[in-house]
């Protein structure tokens, strides 16, 4: 069980970092530099987060950027820092690593995405749903449609939420109609909402109609000039197709083949 055992001030030669537990992005230089001036200046105000795994070894799970700092300041100014404040946690390998994703997570500049990664490897190390809730301050429904929609989504959904040019509940929306979708079109359904969201969608193409009364009235003067004695055998339903394809609209294949057989040079 997770807890906290005490409060300590130790040696910084005794905090190391485990293979298992480290900061989950990239350590912000600025950040890095921001910490070592202010910490040389006004100290270190919030202890760092150790896990005991035995007497006297600490891995570190909470404060990589201001041990970094900390270390810089020491490369500097030798014999500073040499015992820091820290808060010393107890519990399972798996518990500190949820605390290390919780801390990333809960940081005011953390990406939606840093939450997805704590709560899959929650789930994928058997917590219960209502556990991971309570742990991350979240609801259960919230746990549950991360662990259905996340490890199966788009990696440019992913992005556009980390960049905020896309909402949760829209990223998962979008998740869900695709996994609906009819088989075998769930590729398209995917691509077609990215297109909408990034605007690379091509544009809508105006439907081409295949007569025109301009076009029929030409072809017929041309007939009357060669052949003025022609004619045409057609029915009821022919006359209708014929008049359904030059208005443009509420016509179907049917009517158009109609129109070719009855008609065949209106048509190419």
């Amino acid at each position: 069980m997770l807890t906290t055992k005490r409060y300590d001030y130790v040696s910084i030669d005794q905090i190391h970092i485990h293979p298992c537990i480290s900061n989950h992005r990239p350590l912000n230089e600025q950040k890095v530099a921001h910490y070592a001036e202010d910490i040389l200046k006004n100290g270190l105000l919030e202890p760092l987060i150790v896990w005991e795994r035995k007497q006297g070894e600490y891995f570190l799970v909470g404060g990589f950027h201001r041990l970094t700092a900390i270390k810089d300041i020491r490369s500097r100014h030798a014999g500073y820092f040499d015992r820091i404040d820290v808060r010393v946690v107890d519990g399972e390998l798996d518990e500190m690593r949820a605390l290390n994703l919780k801390l990333n997570a809960d940081r005011l500049d953390a990406k939606p995405s840093d939450y997805f990664d704590a709560v899959i490897y929650l789930n994928n190390a058997n917590w219960e749903k209502s556990k991971i809730a309570a742990f991350l301050d979240k609801s259960v429904s919230w746990i549950e449609d991360i662990v259905r929609y996340v490890p199966g989504m788009d990696p440019r959904l992913r992005k556009l939420l980390d960049e905020g040019k896309l909402s949760w509940n829209k990223a998962r929306n979008i998740c869900r109609t695709a996994l609906d979708a009819q088989p075998g079109t769930e590729k398209d359904v995917l691509e077609k909402a990215i297109a909408e969201l990034t605007g690379t969608q091509e544009p809508a193409k105006a439907a081409r109609r295949p007569l025109t009364v301009r076009k029929v009235a030409r072809r017929l003067f041309k007939q009357v000039e060669k052949n003025p004695k022609a004619r045409y055998t057609l029915n009821v339903e022919d006359l209708l197709s014929l008049f359904l394809v030059l208005q443009g609209n509420g016509y179907t294949s049917t009517h158009l083949e109609r129109v070719r057989k009855a008609f065949p040079s209106f048509v190419d």
